[in-house]
């Protein structure tokens, strides 16, 4: 661990976010935590001090957020990396989705880490330095069958990520994104994960799918502790990557994903060059 720095993270009571905050506070680092249920948050945690905060946060909610990242610059003085994990699967097909179930996604997926950049900007831009760091998910680079409302999340937050990373740069700032695979952790539990309530029979491939990776829980091959020190790691390198894959089952996704398109992307290439008006 480099120098003492100070860590907000989001989504910090369960999965990454929680593995993250206990190496940090054990390394001796100031960290702020955020939960929706600020008691659960606490306990699961364990650990009380000084360079521990946390916060209970509406990430929907642009107010809570500003006033949640004012509270960890008021404590330790800056802010040095924020960590936007908060986020919740959800399974099922475009059509069975309620329009509130898809809100609901988007809210927390995509408008919550929004909500985050928006706020602790200022205070980096000040500083001339930070990192921010979003975790996406494998899904927004190879999506499945049956968790397209999760993948259009975490295509956008791949996609926002890579221009911020291009708009904050003059700044000092720098952007990673993170795409795990299938680690052990509670994503595949009722907590973290929504299935269409409006299921439709026809969709029999579908159900197949939500229920053979919901059956997955607890046998996932990725260990969430060495997720967490990588995270870390990369937060501590000088010229840190934009993407970071996480897991042989996400690099395996990325590689076959990135042979799909160049093929598909190639097979109209005479078609895609001749839209230009004739001479």
């Amino acid at each position: 661990m480099q120098s003492k720095k100070t860590w907000f993270i989001t989504g910090a009571s369960k999965g990454f976010g929680l593995s993250l905050v206990t190496q940090l506070l054990d390394a001796g680092q100031n960290v702020a935590a955020t939960s929706r249920n600020l008691p659960g948050l606490v306990d699961a945690v364990g650990i009380a001090g000084d360079n521990f905060l946390p916060i209970e946060v509406d990430l929907a909610n642009e107010d809570s957020v500003g006033c949640a990242l004012h509270q960890t610059k008021k404590a330790f003085g800056r802010i040095d990396v924020v960590i936007n994990n908060a986020g919740y699967g959800i399974g099922g097909s475009i059509e069975e989705l309620t329009d509130k179930e898809t809100r609901d996604s988007f809210d927390i997926n995509v408008f919550g880490t929004l909500n985050v950049i928006r706020n602790v900007m200022p205070y980096m831009r000040y500083q001339q330095s930070g990192h921010i760091i979003n975790i996406s998910s494998i899904a927004g680079i190879a999506p499945a069958t049956g968790w397209s409302v999760y993948a259009a999340t975490k295509f956008s937050v791949i996609g926002l990520s890579e221009v911020l990373a291009a708009d904050v740069k003059e700044f000092g700032i720098n952007v990673t994104v993170v795409a795990p695979g299938a680690f052990r952790t509670s994503f595949l539990t009722p907590e973290s994960i929504l299935i269409a309530k409006n299921q439709i029979e026809d969709y029999k491939a579908v159900r197949a799918i939500n229920e053979r990776y919901l059956k997955m829980d607890g046998q996932q091959a990725g260990d969430p502790e060495k997720a967490a020190a990588a995270i870390i790691d990369v937060a501590n390198e000088e010229n840190p990557p934009m993407y970071l894959l996480l897991g042989g089952d996400s690099y395996d996704r990325a590689m076959s994903q990135l042979d799909k398109l160049e093929k598909e992307f190639r097979f109209n290439e005479e078609l895609s060059r001749s839209m230009a008006y004739s001479a």
